[in-house]
């Protein structure tokens, strides 16, 4: 199906809201972004005019949640258009080399790799092989970044966060993280401290886990 370009509508308060068409939409959706804004998902025999009047109901909620959000972010700086746009040349750039040699390190086999600006999560893989990256992992330390990797291609053998997971996880993140210690990296050094003296049941994979949560994805 042909793609249907987003339309703009600038609203007095809330500022640029895109209506986004998609045939995979089921329904009507409003999503907040405090740096992407305000975007509307609308199912692709939903008329544009049905859309606007929706989002005309959710606006108190929209400004609602877009002042929670500024207060919750006040003290966080927020990235640019432009540095967003650097951010994604040098995600394309790093992040999918250093993708396909840990794959190959661990014999792992994955389909494509894409790099996007999400919300929620840093990473993603699909059941036919394919993972999403995103483009804020640049933002972290090395370590850090091939812990979400190695956790996305993990998921290729189990697509769950069951057992069998966390095994497999905590086998290569224990190794990828000993070679990061020899090549000197001091994060990886404080990891590696920490996971020897954690009780957890996946040590390395815990105290990444708190490591990563220091950062926020924007």
């Amino acid at each position: 199906m042909a793609k249907t370009a987003d339309k703009i509508y600038k609203d007095p308060e809330i500022g640029d809201v895109t209506f986004k068409k998609s045939d995979r939409s089921r329904s009507l959706s409003i999503r907040v972004h405090p740096v992407k804004g305000v975007s509307v998902s609308v199912p692709y025999m939903v008329p544009y005019a049905v859309a606007q009047a929706y989002f005309q109901t959710r606006r108190s909620w929209i400004i609602e949640t877009m002042a929670k959000q500024k207060e919750k972010y006040k003290d966080l700086v927020i990235p640019s258009a432009q540095e967003i746009a650097e951010l994604r040349k040098k995600a394309k750039a790093e992040l999918p080399p250093r993708l396909f040699e840990l794959a190959v390190r661990y014999d792992f086999l994955y389909n494509g790799v894409t790099i996007k600006h999400n919300a929620s999560n840093w990473g993603s893989c699909s059941a036919k092989g394919n993972i999403n990256l995103n483009l804020n992992i640049v933002r972290l330390p090395k370590v850090l970044q091939d812990y979400v990797l190695l956790h996305e291609l993990c998921h290729l053998r189990h697509y769950d966060h069951g057992h069998g997971f966390h095994l497999l996880l905590e086998h290569v993140l224990t190794d990828n993280l000993l070679k990061c210690v020899d090549a000197g990296d001091p994060l990886a050094a404080e990891i590696a401290k920490k996971a020897a003296l954690s009780k957890a049941k996946y040590p390395v994979d815990y105290v990444m886990t708190r490591a990563i949560k220091q950062f926020r994805v924007v």
